[in-house]
């Protein structure tokens, strides 16, 4: 699931570093129908091409080709949507003739455009489709029952269709579908075998759940999922993001005598080398070199964001009521309860997760933190760089 925070991106303590991104040319529509729509492909990567290749079954001339074709139907859409007007009922490519199909209500079916397209006939326009989609919305409000996925215009059947888990059905999804249906004529009902889950980000400092009780915070992005204070899970325990979407399991753990751990995520997490700075930037995460004593360190955690301070010692011993942790390093930088393994950074280097301390962040206090480095060689991973 993608956060809705607007981020930016910079570089944490001592060094303030720019993140040069390319912007997207801006796309203009026609003034009017005579628009010439493009006839060539846009270059594209060969990461891209590769992956076209193996998921579309498709040569390398295949590849060429469908973009080619794709980029001319693009142009075309933009007029065929202004040409038709109110008859307009949606448009797809058909990659069996390589050309836009284009819906229309009470039309012959034939181009009158010159564009190369596939005429369809169909009963309904697009804008009466889409208002039988947002009434469903309107009644739907902030939720609908839960074995409901969702509702969309299909303009390839000229409906609206609402999706269904079979495995949920119950009375409150068969009167919210007769409602849906009695909008109108041209709804109807798909069954799905699974629902929806939102995808969750891995991003250090933001907070994350054990379990759906306790509440800790993810240290940083690593290839496979992230790393994280021992003492805040055992080993099988799940973890969450603040909407309930899974992140992952406990695949390793080590409280007391260290205090580490790392949660390996499941498909379609999203992992970013960067540390949440609670101050409306994210900091770069480029290693884990690890800076003397004195030097100036971030924290960042769930509970009370980010804070700096210093670094006053290195591999001391801590004696919590669960027993004793090694090889910590002290900071004066304060902390609090649900901080716990939320990232360290000095500049743009990892320093470790947070353990433990006394004090809070009002009246400042002592933190200890376990170096990020030796969690990375017991289980065998590597940051996530920004």
């Amino acid at each position: 699931m993608t956060s809705s925070r607007t981020i930016r991106l910079a570089s944490a303590v001592v060094l303030a570093i720019g993140l040069a991104i390319p912007s997207l040319p801006a796309v203009a529509a026609p003034n009017d129908v005579a628009v010439t729509p493009p006839t060539s492909a846009q270059r594209v990567a060969l990461g891209m091409a590769e992956a076209m290749k193996r998921d579309l079954g498709l040569s390398a001339e295949g590849v060429t080709t469908r973009l080619a074709q794709e980029e001319k139907a693009r142009g075309a859409e933009v007029v065929a949507r202004k040409y038709y007007g109110s008859s307009y009922a949606g448009s797809w490519f058909d990659p069996a003739t390589g050309k836009l199909a284009v819906a229309v209500a009470g039309k012959a079916a034939s181009d009158k455009t010159g564009l190369d397209v596939t005429v369809v006939p169909v009963a309904h326009s697009y804008a009466q489709l889409d208002a039988a989609k947002t009434a469903i919305d309107r009644k739907a409000g902030k939720a609908a029952p839960e074995g409901v996925n969702g509702w969309y215009v299909d303009v390839q059947t000229n409906t609206v269709v609402v999706n269904v888990n079979r495995n949920k059905v119950d009375a409150a999804v068969s009167t919210f579908v007769d409602e849906a249906k009695a909008a109108h004529g041209a709804v109807r009902v798909v069954e799905e075998d699974h629902s929806p889950v939102p995808y969750a980000d891995v991003v250090g400092g933001w907070p994350y759940w054990i379990n759906n009780a306790g509440r800790c915070s993810i240290g940083f992005a690593v290839h496979g999922g992230f790393v994280t204070a021992g003492h805040c899970g055992t080993v099988g325990s799940q973890a969450t993001d603040q909407n309930g979407a899974l992140y992952g399991y406990f695949a390793g753990r080590t409280f007391p005598y260290y205090d580490y751990a790392w949660v390996r995520t499941v498909a379609g997490v999203n992992l970013h080398g960067y540390m949440e700075g609670y101050n409306g930037y994210w900091y770069y995460v480029r290693g884990s070199a690890q800076v003397p004593v004195g030097s100036g360190v971030c924290r960042s955690g769930s509970t009370t964001g980010m804070w700096c301070n210093y670094i006053q010692a290195r591999g001391q011993t801590v004696n919590y009521p669960q027993g004793v942790v090694y090889n910590l390093t002290r900071t004066n930088v304060c902390a609090q309860p649900g901080d716990s393994g939320g990232s360290w950074l000095s500049s743009n280097q990892a320093q470790g997760v947070t353990s433990g301390g006394s004090g809070n962040c009002s009246t400042g206090g002592t933190t200890y933190y376990q170096e990020v480095n030796p969690i990375l060689s017991a289980y065998g991973l590597s940051l996530v760089l920004s």
